[in-house]
Formats: C-alpha cells, structure tokens, sequence
C-alpha cells in the first residue's frame, strides 16, 4: 500500500489544495483547516448550509493565503496582526479559542457570502482537545469537524464508481491521505499503522454529510454519491465512508509524501 495524494483544506469548508509533502503536527496536517469562517454568533459556517462557500478557492503561499471567489481574489496573511483579539468560536458542540482578522477581510468574505462573517485563526499554542471518547492525552484538532486526518483508499472510491450511473472523484470527499493498493473500504478496520517511519491510529470510520452531494468543479448540489452510498455503507442513521485517524507523535513534527509505503501495526 502506498500513499498516492495527500490534501489540506486551508480555511475549513473552502476548497482544498493538493499538496506534493506535507508535515504532520499534532492538529493535522500543517495548514489544514487551521482557517474558519464563523457568523455573528461565532458558529463556524459550512457548506452544509451554505453550499455557495464551494464557489470559494484557496492558495497558500509562503506568507498569505489567496482565496478566490469568481476571479475575485483576497490576499490574508498567515499571521494574523499581533493585536487580532482573542474570541471564543463554535465548532458543533465543541468551544474553542481563535484569533479573528480584522474589518477588511470580514467586509469582503460578508459580501461575498451576504451575510455578517468573520475569517479566525487557530495558532498552534490554542488548544482544541479531541474528544474524549476517542482520544489520548494530549490528542488535539484544528477547526475539523472531530478528528485530525480524514484517509480513503483509492479502491474505497473506485468501488462506490461501479455503483453510480456518473463517477465521481475523490475531490468530493475531501481526504487528506489518499491510498491504493489494498481492497474496497480496508481502511475501516485500521486500528494502527505507519506511513513511511511515522505512526498513526486510525479512530473509526467517518460519517460522510450533504457536502459529498456538492461537485468541485460546477459547484452544484444532487443527491449522489450520498444516496448510494446510504443503500449499502448505513450504520444506523449514519453514512461511512474514509477513516477518521490522528498522528501518534513521536517528535515534534513529521513528513510524509506521495509514494511512502503505508504498513499496518494491527
């Protein structure tokens, strides 16, 4: 088994960038939705209830991010001013702290979504607890909905094809670590494993949401691949598909790439 892609999702909910290596910290994959749009309320928005967020695109540079809205683009430092206010924000249940960007920024994204919005960060020294019931001492999460690392195997994808008048790609899911060779869902079982020398627990299978409905490319809504995937990977109410997983450290940080070997502990 070998790694094949690897994604980060800079700005939770917006369009994700493939990426050739990336380093892995204890919150994810560097940059990966380390960014969030929150409403007046400080809740986290989404392409649940905003599917017009998929209209968004994002670059990441050495120093900014550029996020692209029909040609439209804004320019955001990585670092926030080092007088952007501490807020608390809203992820589902979960209350955290975060770093909000200033009036600028908060005017284009609200007149681009028509609504009162605010882009926040998560710095590294902010801490978002995992939850308890799946986590170690010291586990953690960036702006993600639960769960540092989403992994699917190619197979996984070309499976659900065979299942669908239209095939979609693996876009749709929004992974971070894309695999091939193994079987059709395998990665649901992975309890612990290595990519390359660096360490990993897989935590359980994800439940897959309405966003899987929006295509990347005409950023419009059906009702594949969920409909499918509801007829054959339901566990009660909830749709499978990919594994939830978090890095097991072992240093302060670590590299993986397209091509490493991906070998199972258990």
């Amino acid at each position: 088994m070998n790694v094949t892609q690897l994604f980060i999702y800079p700005i939770k909910s917006l369009g994700g960038i493939e990426v050739d290596v990336a380093e892995v910290q204890r919150k994810g994959l560097q940059y990966d939705r380390r960014w969030m749009i929150i409403d007046e309320n400080n809740m986290f928005l989404s392409q649940r209830e905003h599917p017009e967020m998929a209209q968004f695109s994002v670059r990441l540079d050495a120093s900014h991010l550029t996020i692209d809205f029909r040609g439209d683009q804004l320019i955001v430092p990585i670092d926030p001013p080092t007088d952007a206010p501490r807020i608390p924000v809203q992820i589902w249940d979960d209350e955290c702290t975060a770093l909000r960007y200033g009036r600028a920024i908060q005017k284009w994204l609200s007149d681009r979504l028509d609504q009162a919005c605010s882009l926040v960060y998560m710095p590294d020294e902010l801490v978002r607890p995992m939850k308890p019931k799946y986590a170690k001492t010291a586990d953690e999460v960036s702006f993600a909905d639960g769960y540092p690392l989403l992994v699917l195997g190619e197979s996984s994808l070309d499976d659900l094809n065979t299942r669908l008048d239209e095939p979609v790609d693996i876009r749709r899911f929004r992974p971070n670590i894309v695999f091939s060779g193994a079987p059709a869902y395998a990665e649901d079982g992975w309890k612990s494993f290595h990519i390359g020398e660096v360490p990993f627990r897989g935590i359980k299978p994800c439940p897959r949401c309405q966003v899987v409905t929006i295509d990347p490319d005409s950023r419009l809504r059906g009702s594949e691949p969920l409909k499918t995937l509801a007829t054959y990977r339901a566990i009660g109410n909830k749709v499978m598909f990919g594994l939830n997983a978090c890095w097991e450290p072992s240093s302060a940080s670590a590299i993986i790439r397209p091509g490493d070997q991906i070998r199972l502990s258990s």
